[in-house]
């Protein structure tokens, strides 16, 4: 299925990008680590002008209200900027999926056959306030083979096409055309729009942000979507778990970047280690300034925690803020988790490995850890040089999503002239 396009500048601009898509699915591997390596190395001369972008957006995401969490992801210093130069190049570094057997066979009748990556086409992208986000998923997609629309908000509208520029620059340089990589941000509403209807000529969509935004993108795109889900993001203490362990990871996983989809947002305490784990879990957290809300018997072990409701116990603060509640029982948990959870990653602190064996076995989320921070759940950290985003669906992808999740595969047959009887 096709949509027949218009003759507007948005529409010109996705026919672009399809014929883009077209030169980039031949190229070699070499060639595109060159690209990748002109693109980090004009980012790393662009920083001046990136973080006065930057500093724009800012001061307007402030003047209009943006949360401190939003604000975070929304900036870009110099250190920021070349460590998105650092994760372009971490990606050179990564196997080219194109190409790759994923399985073969030879048929009785001699016909060869082999299912091989491909890439997509046009990949878009729908987020907000995360100009990072530009930088990883051009790189990823033109590792990949793809093309990359971008509509990255008009927080971040600044930074955005500044980057473009920077990114568009280096293709020219290298021979590839400009319209490899492109931002509709200034159409606005519209570009996003017509993002969402481009079937046959954008070929799957991704959205990153908050959970009315990717809802809105499931909902009315007619072009294959990816789902990215926000993060409410749980830790288990179970009855086991090592006092400094859970202090710790907890702490790390709230506090070391709380604005992120990975951060925790609710600590479930088994009633056994209650007394033993909550005050200097708790001591930690507020040390950092985090407000800690809690149920009923969480209460009754520390009287100044505020009243935890369910919308708490529902919600994605991307702040300093976290919810907790004392529970029974593992079972009491996992019940808590399906109720709340938006699939996206799940820790349990234990030293009862078989408690940590079912944990993993029956949690139904993208990531499921064992005695370690949730932070963890990243693209980067998982290897991948950057990531499109984490996937909290069940098709094609899920969790961190990296090269291979921006290709498909198609089946190629080699035959000597065989005729089905």
């Amino acid at each position: 299925m096709s949509t027949v396009l218009s003759d507007s500048l948005i529409d010109r601009e996705l026919r672009a990008a399809k014929e883009a898509s077209r030169a980039l699915a031949t190229l070699t591997s070499a060639r595109k680590d060159a690209t990748l390596a002109a693109i980090a190395t004009a980012l790393e001369g662009a920083v001046p002008s990136i973080v006065a972008a930057n500093a724009d957006d800012l001061e307007r995401g402030r003047a209009g209200g943006l949360s401190a969490g939003l604000l975070d992801r929304l900036r870009l210093d110099e250190v920021r900027v070349q460590a998105l130069a650092a994760a372009v190049r971490d990606v050179i570094a990564l196997p080219d999926p194109v190409g790759t057997v994923v399985r073969g066979s030879r048929l009785p009748n001699g016909i060869q056959l082999s299912q091989v990556r491909v890439p997509f086409g046009v990949v878009g992208a729908i987020y907000e306030a995360r100009p990072n986000v530009t930088v990883d998923i051009a790189a990823l997609a033109l590792k990949s083979g793809n093309a990359a629309v971008l509509r990255g908000g008009s927080a971040a509208e600044s930074s955005n096409r500044v980057l473009v520029e920077v990114i568009q620059r280096a293709l020219v340089e290298t021979g590839l055309p400009a319209e490899a990589v492109q931002t509709i941000d200034a159409h606005g509403r519209a570009g996003a729009a017509a993002l969402m209807r481009a079937r046959g000529f954008v070929d799957v969509l991704i959205p990153r942000g908050s959970a009315d935004l990717i809802q809105t993108v499931v909902r009315e795109s007619t072009v294959p979507v990816i789902e990215t889900g926000a993060g409410v993001v749980h830790i288990v203490l179970d009855a086991t778990a090592d006092e400094q362990l859970a202090v710790d990871i907890v702490h790390n996983a709230k506090v070391q970047r709380p604005s992120v989809c990975n951060a925790v947002e609710t600590v479930l305490v088994h009633r056994e280690s209650a007394d033993r784990l909550l005050p200097p879990v708790l001591a930690a957290l507020r040390a950092s300034g985090v407000t800690v809300r809690g149920d009923e018997r969480a209460r009754a072990i520390d009287p100044s925690l505020a009243e935890a409701t369910d919308d708490d116990f529902a919600t994605e603060h991307m702040a300093l803020e976290l919810s907790v509640a004392v529970v029974d029982d593992l079972d009491a948990a996992l019940a808590h988790i399906r109720r709340f959870s938006t699939q996206h990653t799940e820790s349990i602190i234990t030293r009862d490995m078989a408690n940590a064996e079912r944990f993993l076995a029956e949690v139904d989320s993208a990531v499921v850890m064992v005695n370690a921070s949730t932070r963890f759940s990243d693209g980067g950290e998982f290897g991948f040089g950057a990531e499109v985003g984490i996937s909290t669906q069940k098709l094609h992808a899920r969790g961190p999503m990296g090269l291979p999740e921006l290709t498909s595969t198609k089946w190629i047959v080699r035959g000597e002239g065989q005729i089905r009887a």
